[in-house]
């Protein structure tokens, strides 16, 4: 079997605003063969970028697109596969975009795998240690407290016991950030608060409002430092009274090592759309070595969330999984399967590969740019 195709679709809603939310646009990345199966995977980024990534010609032998690398090679050798589109972008990728563009092409085939064996990703990687979780829903916060509790009692009704709320308007001041949280507890009563900050305060101020937001029980305080200060979360991580969460940002093993190794985090958050299938069972066995936790990052669409569940089920002490519920078309009708908890739960899918399918008519109607036939 070889790959003969690697497909580059952007897909964007008509309407973009100016809000932290992955579900306005997406990247896609098709795989096929000669045997004419299609593997799908997705990235998240800049999707102009990435597709610049897979789409750009030769340049030298360390600076070449992916799709080049990837035209007539056995799309069951994942692992070989990832080591050279690793070498071979080294001028251009290695931390971000060029291992997030890696990582939506390592899904396609992970997908592509599944379909030709028959089975679904999680058993390709060992198997399955859970057949669903705990779903928290993800949105960001009210402009205050008032519909930030009028929000959490929306998810609430709908059957989530686990609720995080996310990014503006947080640290524009102590007191609405006490607000904010306050209004999240009112609103989800005696369910699971987890709070993303959204990367806003330096190591003290993060302190001081760990200690403030312990009164109100929170699971766990995400990003609340920027994404390189790993000195600030160590020094944060064995003060703070809360659980400290970081890594969405982070795209493949070689960015989560140094955090790993400095035990800086309490939980690791691991998107599958920015470090894909090799790089994310890597990631799990070193932060289950470490003694430490991990959970999925996903503010994307159903690729991205099937993915999530394939690779976190996996993982052994897993205990909650992250369900975007913005109220978008690319968060709930890419994919002819629905990918959200019903009552509170989402399950882990069992068909072969990623085992969701792609709705041809929605992807032509968002349909912006596209690159590979």
């Amino acid at each position: 079997m070889k790959i003969t195709h690697v497909i580059c679709q952007i897909l964007r809603l008509p309407n973009v605003e100016a809000k932290t939310a992955g579900t306005q646009d997406t990247f896609l990345v098709r795989i096929r063969t000669d045997t004419g199966l299609e593997g799908i995977g997705e990235a998240d980024a800049s999707p102009e970028v990435l597709k610049a990534v897979v789409d750009a010609p030769f340049s030298h032998n360390i600076a070449c697109g992916l799709r080049e690398l990837l035209i007539g090679e056995n799309p069951l050798e994942t692992d070989r596969i990832w080591k050279k589109l690793y070498r071979r972008t080294m001028y251009f990728g290695r931390r971000a975009v060029g291992i997030a563009a890696i990582a939506g092409v390592d899904m396609a085939l992970w997908d592509l795998k599944g379909k030709h064996f028959g089975e679904p990703i999680h058993r390709l990687l060992g198997g399955k240690q859970h057949d669903s979780f705990l779903s928290y829903a993800s949105i960001l916060f009210g402009r205050d407290g008032s519909q930030t509790r009028e929000i959490a009692q929306r998810w609430r009704k709908e059957g989530y016991r686990a609720i995080k709320f996310g990014w503006e308007p947080m640290g524009k001041s102590e007191a609405l950030d006490i607000e904010l949280v306050k209004g999240a507890r009112e609103g989800i009563g005696d369910g699971m608060l987890l709070i993303d900050a959204g990367c806003v305060w330096d190591a003290r101020t993060a302190l001081s409002r760990a200690e403030r937001f312990n009164e109100f029980k929170i699971g766990w305080l995400e990003e609340p430092l920027h994404q390189d200060d790993i000195d600030g979360y160590v020094w944060l991580r064995d003060r703070s009274p809360v659980p400290i969460a970081s890594g969405e940002s982070e795209c493949g093993r070689a960015s989560f090592k140094p955090w790993i190794d400095r035990h800086a985090l309490d939980i690791y958050q691991v998107d599958l759309a920015r470090c894909g299938f090799t790089d994310s069972d890597y990631i799990r066995q070193r932060v289950e070595e470490s003694g430490h936790r991990l959970c999925n990052h996903c503010y994307k669409t159903p690729v991205s969330v099937a993915a999530c569940l394939h690779w976190l089920s996996t993982c052994r002490d897993a205990f909650v999984f992250e369900d975007c519920v913005e109220d978008s078309p690319l968060r709930h009708e890419l994919t002819n399967e629905r990918m959200q908890a019903v009552d509170g739960r989402i399950t882990v899918p069992d068909r072969p590969g990623l085992g969701v399918t792609l709705n041809e008519d929605f992807v032509k109607r968002y349909l912006v740019s596209e690159s590979g036939r």
